[in-house]
């Protein structure tokens, strides 16, 4: 095996193909396992999954982000638009959201373990190229084969939030009919219905989980960057063995640049007469 790995290298050498750097690296860094490299990119996950649901879980981590704050459904857009329409309109409004967002807050505090249990029992199959792969390549993959296994579990917890009474003992499924309730009630009027308005109607659920999700998904990406770029986030054993291959990538030497043939001078006055 040590023979055949040798002469795929001496052949890589010689031909400068993008894939033996790859090759370079599995062979050294002490034999990287395949199993290790799966639980390199595992643990990458679980700390991903960790770190984040402590970002997002505490007061604010969804309201103060502009980068995952839950806003209306796009479905409930038409109320913005009318809300002058509705009596207190924009201060219902504007507990919706809050709500949204502490009930968001409030379910990831339950996300480790449902994400870990998860991350824990997938199959890896092409570890390596995950790992030698774009910097946030293990969370696609969690993400493209678990995303539904996800939902379905998550969901319960959401429901849950939904229906805890998380701003001044009221909880967002409240709030949340509070001003859908007044915009219908104007949206079905005879007036409402002259200026075309129609009824809202959101499956709450569905929308906070998927938003929530996401913004999961989103900072486990941040997370997994910073473990493939930056030693110091490498907090045990596995990750500095398997995610230090990249550094040895990172410091190997590009191969030298071929020459460029000299281009032929151009004639001479002589030549041009003699021509």
């Amino acid at each position: 095996m040590k023979q055949t790995l040798k002469i795929l290298l001496v052949i890589c050498a010689m031909l400068f193909s993008p894939s033996c750097s790859e090759l370079a690296k599995i062979a050294g860094q002490g034999g990287v396992t395949n199993a290790e490299n799966i639980a390199g990119l595992r643990s990458a996950l679980t700390v991903g999954i960790e770190n984040s649901v402590s970002i997002l879980g505490r007061e604010n981590g969804f309201f103060n982000d502009a980068l995952v704050k839950i806003l209306l459904p796009a479905e409930a857009r038409i109320i913005v638009d009318n809300v002058r329409l509705i009596p207190g309109g924009q201060d219902l409004v504007n507990r919706a959201i809050l709500s949204l967002n502490r009930a968001a807050e409030d379910a990831v505090k339950s996300a480790t373990p449902i994400f870990v249990n998860v991350i824990t029992s997938m199959t890896i199959n092409d570890a390596t190229n995950i790992l030698f792969g774009a910097d946030d390549a293990a969370t696609q993959y969690l993400r493209r084969t678990t995303y539904n296994q996800l939902s379905s579990a998550f969901t319960p917890r959401v429901r849950q939030s939904l229906n805890k009474p998380l701003i001044a003992g009221v909880s967002t499924n409240e709030s949340w009919n509070a001003l859908t309730s007044a915009y219908n009630t104007v949206a079905n009027s005879a007036a409402g219905r002259a200026a075309g308005l129609t009824p809202v109607n959101v499956n709450l659920e569905n929308y906070v989980t998927e938003r929530a999700l996401n913004a999961l998904f989103s900072k486990i990406a941040v997370e997994e960057r910073k473990i493939r770029t930056n030693p110091g986030a490498r907090v045990n054993d596995i990750l500095r063995r398997v995610f230090g291959q990249l550094n040895s990538s990172q410091t190997a030497s590009p191969p030298p640049p071929s020459t460029p043939s000299p281009s032929t001078p151009p004639p001479t006055n002589s030549q041009r007469i003699r021509r």
